[in-house]
Formats: C-alpha cells, structure tokens, sequence
C-alpha cells in the first residue's frame, strides 16, 4: 500500500503547504510545467519524485525527466504525461496509447482544471490534478492525494490551496 501525493502546473511557485499536504503521502508525482529544477529537487529531497516535463519546461527539466511516464504501483498501471486531455475528448498524442492499451490511472495536467473521472470504455481512472501553481487563470490551486493497493484506488482526496500574497517563486 502506498499514499500517493500528486499535483501539476506549478511552473516555478513553491508553496510549503505541498509539504504540509503530502507529509502522510510515500511519492510525490508532479504531471508537468514544473517551471524549475529548484522546485524539482526540493520535492525530491522531500519524498521519492516522479515526474514528467510539459510544455513549458525546458533545459534541464526536459533532460531530467521524459515527456511520458509508465510504471506499475502496488499492482496498477499508471501512465502519466502532461497533456493529455479528458475521458471522451483525449489529446491525440496520447489516444492511440490510451486505446491500445489502457492504463488503470491516467494522469496528465496542462489545462488547470482539476477532473477525477472514471473512463468507463476503457476501464480507467483519469486524473488532472489542477494547477499547484499561481500562473493562469485558476482562483484556487489544487492538489490530489489518493492511496493505491492491490492494484485499486483508495481514499482519494482534493486538496484547495487558496492563492498565497508572498512571492515564492523560484527565477
């Protein structure tokens, strides 16, 4: 059994409540736009990370981590990238993948809008985590935390961060 912690679209902002909310969690799974390596290794130094780059990391972020993720938790197959659409309207660089082979999670972020959403016709659970982050149009930051056994889906939880006034976000 494992508590897994999970956000997206932080691009650059550091908030200590990530720490706060995933203290109970065993990983951390960030599903792209991370927008630092600062921010990377200080959710690595914290717990395991897994993460993958999004549309708007570059450098060294795309050379630490790839644009797409698939790896087996606790008896489930997790696939995780950053745009990835939704149920019924998925991105076209990932619906063949979708298809062919579905995941038991399907993770993405990119549009800043938190879904939790069981496929039916594929027999997956998708989740876009929201934006962690203060950039975009979102008035309340969000995370996810959910805990995985036997190869199922537990407890799963949404977490509302209010926008912050400090500024901490890395250059």
């Amino acid at each position: 059994m494992k508590r897994i912690g999970v956000l997206s679209d932080t691009h650059s902002f550091w908030d200590d409540k990530y720490l706060e909310y995933f203290e109970e969690c065993d990983e951390v799974w960030h599903a792209g736009d991370i927008g630092s390596v600062e921010l990377a290794d200080r959710l690595a130094a914290f717990r395991p990370l897994r993460a993958v780059c999004g549309n708007c990391d570059g450098g060294d972020l795309l050379r630490m981590f790839p644009k797409q993720l698939r790896w087996s938790c606790e008896g489930a197959d997790v696939l995780m990238t950053h745009i990835g659409g939704y149920p019924g309207r998925y991105d076209r660089s990932i619906v063949r993948q979708l298809v062919e082979r579905p995941p038991k999670l399907f993770i993405c972020g990119h549009s800043h809008i938190l879904k939790v959403q069981y496929d039916r016709s594929l027999g997956l659970l998708h989740i876009n985590p929201g934006a962690a982050g203060l950039q975009g149009w979102h008035r309340v930051r969000t995370l996810v935390r959910f805990t995985v056994a036997d190869g199922a889906f537990h407890d799963l939880e949404v977490i509302e961060i209010p926008r912050p006034t400090a500024d901490n976000v890395f250059p």
